[in-house]
């Protein structure tokens, strides 16, 4: 692979973040093997060798069907291709898993507690909030309504 296949940067500046890829080489080993330093940092680099391997083959994939973006179709058919199709159910699953995961994290909004609102209740707590910062603006006092003909600019 040419050092400057990875779009605007040189080969050696694309990397995993050691501490992360430590802590996921831990987990995957037994409790009682250890792995040195230089062995870390040769898996560190397959798993960027092999990251590339799949995005650019997922670009082909995407490319011969005419598309712009890689979805994740192209994905799983770059893997078949590279040999790897024995993971592809196990990928499909933890795609199918992360997608569940992006949607409950979504649908809940960061400031959720897990509880749901009707659209009723999300509406009068949103216009309970607009009234508190409204009253804070105002140093205390409500404005005064005004009726909407006395805004002929605002557009509905």
């Amino acid at each position: 692979m040419d050092p400057m296949d990875i779009v605007g940067k040189s080969k050696e500046d694309a990397s995993l973040p050691k501490a992360t890829m430590t802590k996921i080489i831990k987990e995957m080993l037994p409790p009682d093997v250890r792995v040195a330093r230089d062995a870390q940092d040769l898996l560190i680099e397959c798993c960027v060798e092999f990251i590339n391997l799949v995005s650019s083959e997922s670009n082909e994939v995407c490319n011969r069907e005419e598309k712009r973006t890689i979805a994740p179709e192209h994905v799983l058919k770059a893997l078949e291709v590279l040999g790897f199709g024995e993971y592809i159910e196990e990928v499909y699953a933890a795609y199918e898993q992360h997608k569940l995961e992006t949607m409950d994290s979504l649908k809940g909004g960061k400031w959720s507690n897990g509880a749901e609102m009707t659209e009723e209740e999300a509406l009068a707590e949103q216009q309970r909030m607009f009234a508190e910062a409204r009253a804070r603006m105002n140093g205390g006092a409500a404005p005064p309504k005004q009726p909407e003909a006395d805004h002929p600019n605002v557009e509905s």
